[in-house]
């Protein structure tokens, strides 16, 4: 109960805070320059611990701009992960926390990493409203095994490097406190 009770209240501060706010965030045109070499991780804080994710800009430049111009600009801070199927994904970054939400705009498809355990992906809606496969502007997943059906099918642009155990006890209304993006 108290769990439900602190998923609410939080649900509840993401729609003040975020309110018209998510107005401000704009689909990126262009990728950010990433230096060659140098290694871009999001560090995606929860309530039960740290996920460590590398991202991947080269294979995905678009989608790598838009999660981080999202974490930096704190769109993360308090939403749920509002999806968990066991075995299958753990789903968050709606601000209405029900996976109906975004930031007003979709960021092209970059299809072509594989879902290994780990992968850090892009939502999307179905193939009849969207032939493009155009991916969610803010909801992410991250498979909680290999799922090598959704290949060729959904932008994969990271991989969890570090805290794999913790996305195992992730569970539906969890929080995301915030996402920091290390550059090393």
């Amino acid at each position: 109960m108290k769990k439900i009770f602190f998923g609410l209240i939080s649900a509840l501060l993401t729609v003040f805070a975020h309110g018209d706010e998510t107005m401000n965030y704009q689909e990126p045109k262009a990728p950010l320059t990433f230096e060659k070499g140098k290694t871009y991780q999001a560090i995606i804080h929860t309530t039960k611990g740290d996920v460590v994710c590398e991202l991947y800009p080269e294979k995905a430049p678009l989608s790598v701009t838009n999660f981080i111009q999202l974490a930096q600009g704190g769109f993360y801070n308090g939403l749920l992960f509002h999806r968990v199927v066991p075995g299958f994904v753990v789903q968050g970054g709606d601000p209405q926390g029900n996976g109906s939400g975004g930031p007003g705009y979709t960021v092209p498809a970059e299809i072509g990493l594989n879902h290994e355990k780990g992968a850090l992906a892009w939502a999307r809606t179905s193939d009849q409203i969207n032939p493009q496969r155009r991916s969610s502007g803010s909801q992410f997943y991250i498979t909680l095994d290999k799922v090598t059906y959704l290949d060729g099918q959904y932008t994969v642009f990271g991989q969890t490097v570090s805290g794999m155990d913790i996305v195992q006890k992730i569970s539906q209304g969890d929080v995301i406190k915030s996402v920091e993006i290390s550059i090393k």
